[in-house]
This record gives structure tokens, C-alpha cells and sequence, in this order.
């Protein structure tokens, strides 16, 4: 099956400095996949690369099978929302939608106007005009009314109140089960992720940290709780991704495949934000194994 996105020792630079490097990773079709990070790690970097806004300095990526960017099928099957909504400011709503029309051969107009309507937005009012919150729901309209087959939203809620994300998120789960299409959406919003995503892709200093299916992510780490010990001492089959130490106690969070038997330690689940923030302070902290060791899809 054709991956959704698919990147081999990609790499982007900016003069010295790598946004990614050495970034390899496989996104399957079907998913709502979440992709997080802390600021600078390559986010919006890796969706511009995905639709062609940016080139590569090293390796390669395709979406859908096809390269980004490169003729009008494949732009036509991608749609794109950027991190500040964009709209033109002076432009009514029906403009926006009558310019769809023009530059989207597939364009669904019944879904865009029904949608319209659904939100109540006054045809006749300027972009420039709106909330905050209605500017990202047309923005979503015009991205999905064209029928893409992935749809890549780079910080689309980050300043959005949280009645608008979460309508903004309401919106987005309508059409993904409604369409059938592919999502890759970048937050730092992790509580927001956990309600929408069934996929984790995480970026620190330019690299995969860690992707692959929420659940068997979920499933396969653990925080550990006991005795204090050395992490290189744990068993060879407990990955330690992050520890913490009191004077007479360990807490240590580990990926593992198979159950943890050793009474001395009180197992606990974690939560997608704990899983998160563990591979963030191991990637800061330098402990551990290297981040690109860590880049396992389960």
C-alpha cells in the first residue's frame, strides 16, 4: 500500500543550520496522524517539504506515491491548511469560494456551501472581518472542498480559544469520517491530539524520536517506580528512555515489548502527554540512546 508520506534521510538546511536531518519515516494512508515536537524541531518544515513549498538539501520524500509538488495531479490530491489560516483579508467569503472554484478542477461545491452555511458565515463579510475561529473553519473548507486525499494542517488551532479548537476539531472529524482522507496535524496541543489522532509522529532536533500507532505506543512504554538503581543496569529487553532519581528511590520510564516482572517495581501507565514529554527531556537531556535509535514504528 502507498504510504500517505514517506521520508528517507531527508534533510533541510538554512544556510549552517539543519531544520531536519537524516529524517526517515513512513505515514500509512487511513490515519489521523498527530505530529508533535517542541519549537524548532522541523515541523513546519517537513510539511512544507511534503507539499512542495520547500526542496530538499538532502535525501527524499513523497507523498502519495509522487513527489511533492510535482504537477497538478499531485497538488490537486493534497490540501494544505498553514499555521495562521491564511485568507485574504479583503476578500468576502463568497470570493474565496468562487476563486476555489476557479483554481480546483475537483472542486465540491455542494460540501463547501453546505458547510458555509453549517457555521453560519455571512457570504458578503471580509475575511479580514472574521474570528479568529471562523477564518481557520474557512480555511478548512477551502482545503478540503478541493478533495484531496491527505490533508496536512500545520498549527491550525494554536490561537484559537478552546470553544473554537475544539469546534475547529468537531469540524475536522466530520470530514475525515465523512471523506476518507489522510491528515498529518501538527499541534503542541497534546490534549487536543489524544481526542483526534490514532498516529504519533514525534520530531525532536530535526529527527524522528519515536512514531507509530497511539495505542501500541501507549501500550509498550511504562514508567517505573522502586529502589533506587542505575538505568544501565535495567534488563537488556527495558529500552530506558528517561529516569529521575530521590535520595532512596527511582522513577524510570522504559519501552518494552513484553510484561515487567520484577516486584520491586510499581508499574504504571502513561499518558500520551507523559510519553511525550519523556522523549522531549530525553532529547534535551542527552540521556539515553540517541534519538534516531529511538525512531521505531511498533
Amino acid at each position: 500500500m502507498t504510504a500517505a508520506l514517506e521520508a528517507s534521510r531527508l534533510g533541510k538546511r538554512y544556510g549552517g543550520k539543519w531544520a531536519l536531518s537524516d529524517c526517515s519515516l513512513s505515514i500509512p494512508t487511513g490515519r489521523v496522524v498527530g505530529l508533535v515536537g517542541p519549537n524548532g524541531a522541523g515541523k513546519s518544515t517537513l510539511l512544507h517539504l511534503a507539499v512542495g513549498l520547500l526542496a530538499p538539501s538532502a535525501g527524499t520524500i513523497s507523498v502519495l506515491g509522487a513527489r511533492p509538488g510535482s504537477g497538478p495531479e499531485a497538488l490537486a490530491r493534497v490540501g494544505f491548511l498553514a499555521q495562521d489560516s491564511p485568507t485574504y483579508d479583503r476578500l468576502t467569503v463568497a470570493a474565496h469560494l468562487q476563486m476555489g472554484r476557479w483554481l480546483n478542477p475537483a472542486w465540491d461545491d455542494e460540501f463547501a456551501s453546505s458547510r458555509i452555511s453549517e457555521l453560519e458565515l455571512d457570504v458578503r463579510q471580509r475575511a479580514g472581518t472574521l474570528s479568529g475561529g471562523q477564518r481557520a473553519q474557512l480555511a478548512l473548507t477551502l482545503a478540503v472542498a478541493k478533495r484531496p486525499e491527505l490533508l496536512l494542517l500545520d498549527e491550525p488551532v494554536a490561537s484559537l480559544d478552546p470553544l473554537a479548537r475544539r469546534e475547529f476539531l468537531s469540524t475536522l472529524m466530520e470530514i475525515v469520517a465523512s471523506r476518507q482522507v489522510s491528515v498529518v496535524l501538527s499541534s503542541h496541543l497534546i490534549a487536543d491530539l489524544e481526542r483526534v489522532c490514532d498516529y504519533l509522529v514525534l520530531l525532536v532536533s530535526g529527527r524522528v524520536a519515536v512514531s507509530g500507532d497511539v495505542d501500541s505506543l501507549l501500550a509498550s512504554h511504562r514508567r517505573l517506580s522502586g529502589p533506587r538503581r542505575d538505568p544501565s543496569t535495567m534488563p537488556g529487553n527495558l529500552m530506558v528512555i528517561e529516569a529521575s532519581h530521590a535520595v532512596r528511590q527511582s522513577t524510570i520510564v522504559v519501552r518494552t515489548d513484553g510484561p515487567i516482572i520484577d516486584p520491586a517495581w510499581t508499574v504504571t501507565p502513561l499518558t500520551l502527554d507523559d510519553l511525550v514529554l519523556a522523549y522531549m527531556r530525553q532529547a534535551r537531556d542527552g540521556a539515553g540512546a540517541p534519538v534516531s535509535r529511538l525512531a521505531m514504528a511498533p
